[in-house]
């Protein structure tokens, strides 16, 4: 009988026409949970031995574990902008860090709208309105009326309060009307810097730090301030799967578990590296997925729109280039895309006086290879958000005084860096050794490039081909 069960359950994954005709008082709730500059490593179901996060380890071992899950890029306004629309962000011109999501982007909550579902945005601010910071800016945003997220979802209410996460996500519940499906993202700041989770950091001296990281006493102080983030974070996960089971939805909600974008971590946030893309994705349906699974499925952020249009019984529009990784769950030889692609453009509000508020690059990638494009690469790397933190400048000290270690000198304070970075992921997944331009990678490399190409051209890239004439 179980196995009957779990056939149908498949073939209707496998087949959204003959999934919406189930009965529309049958389509899953769907609950996003989205954590700030969260790198995939760092999280107990993934691997990471000094952290304790018992409530999404939990959502995990209910549900599936994405591996390989990548942002579109290392950055939230850039990341989000697909993530919402189920397109890449050259393709919704969404490259600049402040610009607003175009009105004529359709977002999937609109579609989970129409299709009859509550919708609700709350907790962290979702970054697709465009910035109120700069007083010029909003007289534009107001004259076009360019903020248009209160149109697109039912509940719109941001804040980055803990506790005022938790009452927004109870208002929100308590406003979707009987036999209603309904859909929330709840967003949470953690582990975004400021690092302020004091009594939920590990010992700094008893955590394991990136073997491509120098590590010195106050680097380590600085990591298990981000891991305590990330342990915090995890008590407020827990408030909302207790909620949900306490209400009875439990059984029928899609939650999903994800970061934005990676953390901001010596090569990670604005970086194409793994710890600036590679996020945890955690997806529990207990009639819909199989419980326990881990995939190594390459998948992006832009497949999340497809996914829940497709269990909520609803036509993905041909715009959306994403694909439903609905066939993983219960499928462990789904593989996902063949290579994925991220951007890297300006980041925040300030000039362009460094590779952190203003850089250009372009990545493809496979399970084996991965191809980085520096477009401005005469300027050499700049952290983002922690340029001015003690550990970083105690670095920049070292360096000066000709006494950090020469491996992490040269890959953290080069004059310049290279146009091109060839990495094997599998040999060097924390991407130090660049091949490019070598002849162990020659033909890869060529085969990269030229995939890269098309992809730019085909979304209208605006920078330089990477194959010159």
């Amino acid at each position: 009988m179980i196995k009957l069960i779990t056939s149908i359950t498949l073939a209707l994954l496998l087949h959204p026409a003959a999934w919406a005709q189930k009965k529309k008082a049958q389509q899953p709730n769907i609950v996003l949970i989205v954590s700030d500059d969260h790198s995939a490593p760092f999280l107990g179901c993934y691997g990471y031995p000094e952290i304790k996060t018992p409530n999404i380890d939990k959502l995990a071992q209910e549900g599936i574990i994405f591996k390989k899950a990548f942002t579109t890029a290392p950055q939230c306004v850039l990341s989000r902008a697909a993530i919402m629309s189920g397109r890449n962000t050259l393709d919704i011109q969404m490259t600049r860090f402040s610009a607003p999501l175009d009105a004529s982007v359709t977002s999937y909550p609109e579609l989970l709208r129409k299709g009859g579902y509550h919708t609700g945005i709350l907790g962290r601010s979702f970054h697709l309105d465009g910035n109120r910071r700069v007083p010029e800016t909003v007289a534009v945003l107001e004259k076009y009326g360019l903020e248009t997220f209160r149109n697109r979802v039912d509940f719109l209410k941001t804040s980055g309060n803990r506790d005022t996460i938790f009452q927004q996500y109870s208002e929100f519940l308590n406003q979707v009307p009987k036999g209603k499906p309904f859909f929330v993202q709840v967003g949470y700041s953690d582990p975004h810097r400021v690092f302020n989770a004091k009594n939920f950091e590990p010992d700094p001296q008893k955590i394991s730090v990136p073997a491509h990281w120098p590590d010195t006493k106050l680097l380590r102080e600085d990591f298990a301030a981000y891991l305590g983030e990330i342990q915090r974070l995890d008590s407020d996960v827990g408030k909302v799967l207790e909620d949900l089971k306490k209400r009875g939805l439990d059984q029928n909600t899609l939650v999903v578990f994800i970061g934005d974008n990676g953390g901001a971590l010596i090569r990670g946030k604005g970086t194409l590296y793994n710890l600036g893309l590679n996020v945890p994705l955690i997806m529990r349906h207990p009639g819909l997925i199989k419980a326990g699974q881990v995939t190594d499925a390459l998948v992006s952020g832009i497949d999340l729109a497809p996914t829940f249009l497709g269990v909520a019984g609803l036509a993905v529009p041909k715009e959306i280039t994403g694909i439903s990784v609905a066939p993983a769950f219960q499928n462990a030889a789904f593989a996902g895309h063949d290579f994925a692609f991220a951007v890297r453009g300006a980041h925040g509000q300030g000039l362009p006086t460094n590779s952190s508020n203003f850089d250009l690059g372009r990545t493809i990638f496979n399970k084996k290879y991965k191809l980085i494009y520096n477009a401005i690469w005469q300027i050499p790397y700049h952290p983002v958000d922690f340029a001015g933190q003690p550990f970083w400048l105690d670095l920049k000290q070292k360096h000066l005084e000709g006494t950090l270690e020469e491996p992490f000198d040269k890959l953290l304070f080069a004059d310049r860096r290279k146009m091109f970075e060839v990495y094997d992921e599998e040999r060097d997944p924390f991407e130090t050794n660049n091949l490019a331009g070598t002849a162990e990678v020659k033909e890869i490399e060529h085969e990269l490039k030229s995939r890269l190409q098309e992809w730019m051209i085909v979304n209208r890239d605006y920078l330089p081909l990477p194959i010159a004439p």
